[in-house]
Order: C-alpha cells, then sequence, then structure tokens
C-alpha cells in the first residue's frame, strides 16, 4: 500500500514526534532505564519499578476526544506518540519514553488452516471487553485432522516502503528502528482454546490423550518452527531494551545476547520470549507437566530468557513444572498467587518477582482506598524484603477508572512513596 498522510496531519504528527522525543531525552528516562535494567540483570538492592499498562483502561486514558487525525495511518501514529506522551505527563509511572519510531516486519501467519469465527461483547458504556470462539473441534477423537500445520511468511517490500516513508516525514526527529518479536507463538494452551472448548480439552485428557499429545505437538512445532524461520530469514531484532515481553514488563538487559552480533545476525538464543497457561488454572499439577510442560520446555529451550505467566498462579505448578523451565528470567506474581511461597522458592534464582497488584483496586470502585492500595504495595515488599530477588509492579488489567485520570496518577505516588519506605531514594 502506498503510504500517505494528509498536509495537516503530517504537521501536527511531527510536532508529537517532537515532543516525544524531548521526553525520552529527559534525565529521568535513563535513571528508569536503570531501574528495569537492574531488576533484569538481578543487580542486589535495585529499587522496584513501578507501572501501569493503559491499553486495556482506553476509554479513559485514550479516549476518542483527544485524536485529531482522521485518516486510519495518521490516527494510528497519532495513538503511538500520545500514548508515550500522556505515559509520563499524566501517569508518571516507570514507563520509559522510546527514543525512537518503531515498526515492525510485515509478517502474515495463517496458524491451523481453518477459520475460526469469533463474536466480541460490548459493555455497558459500548467498549468491547468480552470475546467468544466458536471452536471447530467440538470432539477431538474425530476432530483433530481438520486442524493444518501453519503457514506464514514476510513481505518486505511493503516493510521497507513504510520504513521509507517514516523515514521520509519523521526521520530528523527520531530514527526510525524496524523491531521484532520472536514470531511463533509460544503460550500453547491460549492458541488450544482457539480450536477447542475449555470443556473438550479438560475431557481429552481422559477420553483421547494421545490425541491431545498429538495437537499439543503440532501447536509447539507451529511455534518452533515460524520462530526458527524467523531466525534464519533475519528478521530477529534484539529485544533487550524498550520493548515488552509480557504486557508492560520492560526487557532492559545487560545480559542479552551473550555474544556480539550484527544486524541479521540475531538468534532466539538472544532473545526474550513469553509464555503462559491461564487456561489450566483448573487442571492439577500433574496433569499439567503431562500434558502442557514438555512442550513449554522445548520452546523454552531455544531463547536467551523467558518470562513465565499472566493472571494465573504460578506457585501450584512451581516445583513439578515451572522450576525446571529452560532460561527462566521472570515470574507473573498474580493477585491469585501465593506471594510468600514464591518469595521464598526464588530467592537467589535471579528470576524477577513479577508483581501483578490487585487491579481491583485501582478500577472498580470510583474512588481509590488509599489505605488498601498502600497496603497491597506494602505486603508485596515485605514479604520480599531482605531476600536476593529482584522484584517490579506491574499494574494489568484496569478496565476504567470511571473518567478519572488522576486517580491512576494518584495510584503511582503512592507506590512510589511505599517503594521508598524499602528503598530509600538517594538524595543529590
Amino acid at each position: 500500500m502506498p503510504y500517505t498522510l494528509p498536509a495537516a496531519e503530517r504537521d501536527y504528527l511531527r510536532g508529537l514526534a517532537r515532543r516525544q522525543a524531548e521526553l525520552a531525552a529527559l534525565p529521568v528516562m535513563q535513571q528508569r532505564q536503570q531501574l528495569w535494567t537492574g531488576v533484569n540483570d538481578a543487580l542486589p538492592g535495585t529499587r522496584p519499578p513501578f507501572a501501569i499498562e493503559t491499553w486495556t483502561l482506553d476509554r479513559d486514558f485514550m479516549p476518542a476526544s483527544i485524536f485529531r487525525c482522521t485518516s486510519d495511518y495518521g490516527r494510528r501514529l497519532e495513538g503511538g506518540f500520545l500514548r508515550h506522551i500522556r505515559h509520563h505527563e499524566i501517569l508518571g509511572d516507570d514507563h520509559v519514553c522510546p527514543g525512537s519510531l518503531d515498526l515492525g516486519w510485515h509478517v502474515w501467519c495463517n496458524e491451523f488452516g481453518i477459520d475460526i469465527p469469533t463474536r466480541y461483547e460490548k459493555d455497558g458504556e459500548g467498549v468491547v471487553l468480552g470475546y467468544h470462539f466458536d471452536c471447530p473441534i467440538k470432539d477431538l477423537r474425530s476432530g483433530f485432522d481438520m486442524v493444518k500445520p501453519a503457514t506464514f511468511g514476510v513481505n518486505r517490500e511493503s516493510t521497507l516502503a513504510e520504513k521509507h516513508f517514516l523515514e521520509e516525514t519523521f526521520g530528523d526527529l527520531l530514527p526510525v528502528t524496524l523491531r521484532s518479536g520472536t514470531y511463533g507463538n509460544n503460550y500453547l494452551t491460549q492458541r488450544l482454546m482457539r480450536l477447542l472448548s475449555m470443556e473438550t480439552f479438560f475431557m481429552a485428557m481422559y477420553d483421547c490423550p494421545e490425541t491431545l499429545h498429538r495437537l499439543m505437538g503440532l501447536l509447539c512445532d507451529n511455534a518452533r518452527r515460524m520462530a526458527c524461520w524467523a531466525e534464519t530469514e533475519g528478521l530477529l531484532v534484539l529485544n533487550n531494551g524498550n520493548q515488552c515481553t509480557c504486557g508492560t514488563c520492560f526487557n532492559f538487559t545487560t545480559c542479552l545476547p551473550r555474544r556480539a552480533v550484527g544486524p541479521g545476525q540475531v538468534r532466539l538464543s538472544d532473545m526474550w520470549s513469553g509464555m503462559d497457561s491461564q487456561e489450566t488454572v483448573g487442571v492439577s499439577p500433574e496433569l499439567f507437566h503431562e500434558f502442557c510442560f514438555p512442550y513449554y520446555r522445548d520452546l523454552a529451550a531455544l531463547y536467551g530468557f523467558v518470562y513465565w505467566g499472566c493472571c494465573e498462579p504460578a506457585d501450584p505448578i512451581w516445583a513439578t513444572s515451572l522450576s525446571r523451565l529452560p532460561n527462566l528470567r521472570a515470574v507473573s506474581v498474580s493477585r491469585w498467587a501465593d506471594q510468600r511461597y514464591l518469595a521464598e522458592v526464588l530467592a537467589g534464582k535471579g528470576i524477577v518477582f513479577s508483581r501483578k497488584p490487585n487491579p481491583n483496586l485501582l478500577g472498580v470502585d470510583p474512588r481509590l482506598d488509599e489505605a488498601a492500595w498502600a497496603a497491597e504495595i506494602r505486603e508485596t515488599l515485605a514479604l520480599t524484603a531482605g531476600k536476593d530477588l529482584p522484584v517490579e509492579f506491574v499494574v494489568r488489567d484496569v478496565y476504567s477508572l470511571h473518567g478519572n485520570l488522576a486517580k491512576a496518577k494518584r495510584a503511582v505516588e503512592i507506590a512510589r512513596s511505599e517503594i521508598d519506605r524499602f528503598f530509600p531514594p538517594v538524595r543529590p
């Protein structure tokens, strides 16, 4: 597609790019980068960074009223600039404003060779909040053969055309940089739920265990083939900086890559990757280890660092499975997890204790219960104090601030105050 912008939008967006560049150059951004680097490098005594993920609460954080662009492409660029700017100017959390304008390779993937109809549902304010897959496999014993191996490819011509356009338009303000993930989808049980329902999955463990293993193997092979293809094609770009592997958990580290690499030479072993298995919360640790862990283990072995988890508690499967996951560098500690147990078993291992505070405290009540929020942060700090354990705080799954962005800013201030109790700021 040809990349163009109306003249008025171009001038306006250049102003936003200039503002992003100004923010990225602030000394505080370097300080925040050092926090995330210290945590991911497992440096003793590193102060925990604190960040709020905003895309789930865009009804308040990025309302339609703040947008000025009307073209689709202009609006997409505007959203990226505004999000970075507003993170600093409105929230003031530990997001690091990027000093570049990033784009990804134009990669496509036909994951299963079949269509999976999806129905989206809106809440009372008309915002899409839920979805439902019409899973094609009703009985795995008879439905396995409909699933085909993934096919994928890259359009280098269109990628480079977009990069050229962005460089011509914004390159004097922000360097335009190609970025990449690892490609291939390592969230295996998430992909599984597009093919068959939770009930069908649970019953398959008993009705047709060998076929379920075949399907998990196919999903694993899809992820591996695509990731290795991207490596061979030279598409991988180091994600050891201002990128995120899981939500808003920044990847800054000096530990990757472990060797000198040039453009097109990056390997999967130089990269962060993410995995989780929220869909197996109702599965015993033994069944998870039998039907899921072998495939996650094989994929994890490909990468430099692995971030494990999302909302699911990690503690039930720690002893049987996660403690054996290759290259594990960070574990999500959600509100459903046993913090005390995870603080004990992760201590001294150089694995990040990635705490997800209770989002209900910030998102449910129109008024922030400041005492409860402070106690939530303080509990984690107290449980991890004195341990050789890098800690970060990432607030996720807040879906509404009831129009009150000041509530989120106040939550940042309170969290910083509680962190100060355990990590007194250094005064000049």
